[in-house]
């Protein structure tokens, strides 16, 4: 059996420099010190890494000022905050997010817009961004550059080129929305789109409440119900990039229908609607009758209370599937999902209890999303930056000048 090409010293070079970024980017503020021990490389490499991408305009370095232990303090690298940044759309049912985020994570421009209930095409959408992302370009430093666009969408699409398979809380499918898009932006800017739960499931374990976990579950509740797996420590997108389709797990063949084709999937469970109709509301999903759910149970009103519990013993026998077929570390859940445990964590816990194996539910934490409302936004930044972070030579110089 023949074997590889031994690795050359500037792709040894170009691999550690993306490793040093990347912790930088993760965590903030290091020291030298903490980035030699870290990256188990000796201080003159680490020196001249550090030396390469302050050159490359991605990270600053200073030396700390009074520190009073002897000895010569440890140069302090941090993310360079007029360096490149990722533009993060989230497109939801209701709304669309669009946020400028530089190297560190940091936010630093956003713009919302809730959408009407209906008629919300591909084109009605695409415009709404398009519109967004020059308004980012025109409030952005002259020089700032971007690395690209990270699109996050609630339903089954295809990483590069953005065709929707299906979304059905969107009415979409089989739709070319990355062409779409792509025809309205700047020529030249990279593209990127991913699942809304899947992106929430990676920026919860980079930033977030799976942090440190190597297996976890991200869920997250809005008018669908979506998941994200990260499985010993990489998101598991399937085949096609379809998996973590949760909301579609079967909880009772003689359920109610689902939008999406088949009866009793866990959506109609513990979706939106399901919290309204249980909780004897009448008005259709959406962020506002729901808060109002929320707002309501946590003042004790019973039936608002009776909808909370009902959704609360699904979500107990859906996570206990989970648990059961992958034993994570972590199961974190987003959205209307997080007040649910926040509300009822013991009736939860207790049909997680009954219905998961014993073993595997002695290791699961139950969380809610470390990152609120912006999992899946800041998933899609770190989609944006993954070339970046994996090239820094090859990618720094690239992008669209705002």
């Amino acid at each position: 059996m023949a074997r590889s090409g031994a690795a050359r010293p500037e792709e040894i070079r170009r691999h550690n420099l993306g490793l040093l970024l990347e912790q930088v980017h993760r965590d903030g503020e290091l020291t030298r010190a903490e980035l030699t021990q870290r990256l188990g490389l000796n201080r003159s490499t680490i020196g001249a890494l550090v030396a390469e991408l302050s050159e490359l305009g991605l990270i600053d370095e200073h030396v700390p000022t009074g520190n009073e232990r002897a000895g010569r303090p440890s140069h302090v690298v941090t993310p360079r905050v007029d360096g490149p940044y990722a533009i993060a759309v989230e497109v939801d049912v209701d709304s669309v997010v669009t946020a400028a985020v530089s190297l560190g994570g940091e936010v630093l421009i956003r713009s919302d817009h809730t959408l009407p209930s209906t008629g919300n095409t591909p084109d009605d959408i695409a415009n709404r961004i398009a519109a967004d992302v020059d308004a980012v370009f025109e409030s952005l430093p002259v020089g700032a550059r971007s690395v690209g666009i990270g699109v996050s969408t609630p339903g089954t699409v295809t990483p590069s080129g953005g065709r929707v398979e299906h979304a059905p809380n969107l009415e979409w499918r089989d739709e070319p929305f990355g062409a779409i898009l792509t025809r309205r932006l700047p020529k030249g800017i990279e593209l990127v789109f991913g699942n809304d739960a899947n992106l929430g499931a990676l920026a919860e374990h980079l930033r977030g409440a799976a942090r440190g976990f190597h297996d976890a579950v991200y869920l997250t509740g809005k008018i669908g119900v979506g998941g994200g797996l990260i499985v010993d420590g990489k998101l598991l997108t399937g085949a096609g990039g379809f998996a973590g389709e949760v909301g579609h797990m079967l909880l009772d063949p003689a359920g109610p229908p689902c939008h999406c084709g088949s009866r009793g999937c866990v959506e109609t469970y513990v979706g939106e609607a399901a919290l309204l109709r249980l909780a004897e509301r009448t008005a259709a999903p959406s962020r506002d009758s729901v808060a109002e759910v929320l707002r309501a149970a946590r003042a004790g009103e019973r039936a608002a209370l009776r909808g909370v519990r009902g959704v609360a013993v699904a979500l107990g026998r859906t996570i206990a599937n989970l648990v059961n077929l992958l034993n994570p570390q972590a199961v974190i859940m987003g959205g209307s999902l997080a007040s649910v445990l926040e509300l009822c964590r013991a009736e939860l816990e207790a049909e997680l209890d009954v219905r998961a194996m014993s073993e595997a539910r002695r290791e699961v934490e139950l969380r809610t999303a470390g990152l609120g409302d912006d999992s899946s936004l800041m998933g899609a930044a770190e989609l944006a930056f993954g070339p970046l972070l994996a090239d820094p030579v090859g990618t720094a110089g690239l992008g669209e000048s705002a």
